[in-house]
């Protein structure tokens, strides 16, 4: 997709649709309350050629509400478009994003190849922000999963222009506008990779692929196999790749930016279960085919790494993805068994579909080898955060505070919403084994909890991040602004949580 900025006049811009933000400023409560749409533009032409449907009352600028106007008198735009944020006092930046996402993908089943953008004029939303969140959401928005359709039509957007205000900080907001761009594109390509199909993704080629991005934008990349993780006395990741054909991937991407030889080094880790069936305790048929979406955090981490190479952070880091498929063939871990990690840790196996926690561990001990002082790991580790949060937050667990509080203040740019569930020694009595050092799974209740304490014991005594994404990284009925399948969650996140220890 075609991308640019403009700062000219609304009304002169030449363009198959104009999009234009508007809330709705009504304050009143009670039954006689009416909303009162108005567009977030001091464009008089544009304002003018809305301002009898905005006065009709058939348009309420609920967030994502769209309406569509042809032929608009007194603009160059074929078509104008007015997007909804909702509530003039809840409007954010991150519905800005949305609403860039609306615009996009109202565009796409119509025909319409190129937009442009309206970046709204209130103090509350700064432009810069506004400026890469609406590139941001634009390319969330154009995104299909229909990739191996047989009678696919292109519907991508060509061409997307924001149009921001004429102001003196051009630069600035030029800057947010090329930040935009990279974060779009690396969300996309792990919504990508998430959603291959297993048959053409395997954990091989899920490291060709890591290995291809690397060398595009300047990583530093290592592949490894099956002799590494022997090497290493990976037992606890070899464990779940044993019962497969296909061998196992270990992948590490390294980021070492220029002049920077002290400080903090950032261990980035994520699960890369191409397919999961479960093992031999195999899971049910139903809606299995949806595990090709297990490696979704092994894919975070690469999105996450690749914009980071583009930006350019000052602080080192080392991404590392565990990548296998979890089957249940003759040679694969049965209950029971017991498991020595790469630390030395003795696990014992109660269900074999508890693999994810199994990688990590192995994938963390790792990330401390090779020095990481800090560690963060996304996973669709768990069924049971779904059900504890929905499909509304992610959950965040956490063992030190100073680096929660910067995933706190991370999420304040990235708009994505997390929720942090409890680390107790409670949790942790419920993993010890009687055979071993501890179990890979605390049974049904607190499932969630259980797991993060699992990985905390890998973690030790490094700060570090953990992010159960399950319930989130895949999205399960289309949205205004975003289509059915691969959300990409965690790259916006991780990102920022990085760029907060650049020195």
């Amino acid at each position: 997709m075609r991308t640019e900025l403009t700062f000219a006049n609304l009304s002169g811009i030449k363009t198959e649709l104009l999009a234009v933000p508007a809330v709705d400023g009504q304050t009143g409560k009670g039954p006689d309350a009416k909303p009162e749409p108005f567009l977030l533009t001091s464009d008089t032409a544009v304002k003018a050629a809305a301002a009898a449907v905005l006065a009709s009352g058939e348009y309420k600028a609920g967030a994502n509400e769209t309406l569509l106007l042809h032929a608009p008198a007194g603009l160059a735009a074929k078509r104008l478009l007015i997007v909804g944020l909702g509530k003039q006092a809840k409007a954010t930046v991150h519905g800005v994003r949305n609403a860039a996402g609306t615009a996009v993908r109202f565009a796409k089943p119509r025909g319409i190849r190129e937009l442009a953008f309206a970046l709204p004029e209130a103090e509350a939303l700064p432009t810069g922000p506004c400026a890469r969140a609406a590139v941001e959401g634009a390319f969330v928005g154009d995104y299909d999963p229909d990739t191996y359709r047989s009678d696919r039509k292109d519907q991508s957007v060509q061409g997307f222009t924001v149009a921001a205000p004429a102001r003196e900080d051009r630069k600035g907001v030029e800057a947010a506008f090329a930040e935009g761009l990279i974060v779009g594109e690396s969300q996309n390509f792990t919504r990508a990779l998430v959603n291959e199909p297993g048959n053409k993704l395997t954990p091989t080629i899920f490291g060709q692929r890591a290995a291809a991005m690397a060398a595009e934008v300047g990583l530093k990349a290592e592949v490894y196999s099956t002799e590494k993780l022997h090497e290493l006395r990976m037992g606890a990741f070899w464990s779940v790749s044993q019962g497969s054909e296909e061998p196992p991937a270990l992948i590490v991407l390294r980021y070492e930016p220029a002049g920077v030889k002290a400080g903090p080094v950032l261990g980035l880790v994520g699960k890369g279960i191409t397919f999961d069936t479960g093992g031999i305790s195999i899971k049910p048929s139903d809606n299995m085919e949806k595990m090709k979406y297990d490696m979704a955090g092994g894919a975070a981490m690469l999105g996450a790494m690749r914009a980071i190479a583009l930006l350019k952070p000052k602080v080192r880091v080392i991404g590392i993805v565990c990548a296998a498929e979890n089957m249940p063939d003759g040679k694969a871990q049965k209950p029971g068994d017991v498991q020595t990690a790469m630390s030395g840790k003795t696990i014992e196996i109660i269900n074999t579909d508890a693999e994810g926690r199994l990688v990590l561990a192995d994938g963390l001990a790792y990330a401390r080898q090779l020095g990481a002082t800090h560690l963060i790991d996304a996973a669709t580790l768990t069924g049971a955060v779904g059900v504890a949060l929905g499909k509304v937050n992610a959950g965040v667990f956490s063992n030190d505070e100073e680096a929660y509080g910067r995933f706190v203040s991370a999420l304040g740019v990235s708009g994505e919403k997390f929720w942090r569930l409890p680390l107790d020694e409670e949790y942790a009595e419920m993993i010890k084994s009687d055979i071993g050092d501890i179990k890979n799974t605390g049974g049904r209740f607190g499932g969630a909890s259980t797991a993060a304490e699992f990985l905390k014991v890998f973690a030790e005594d490094t700060p570090w991040i953990h992010l159960d994404i399950a319930g989130m990284a895949w999205v399960e009925d289309p949205r205004p602004f975003i289509a059915k399948g691969p959300s990409g969650v965690a790259v916006r996140s991780i990102l920022e949580w990085v760029r907060s220890y650049q020195g």
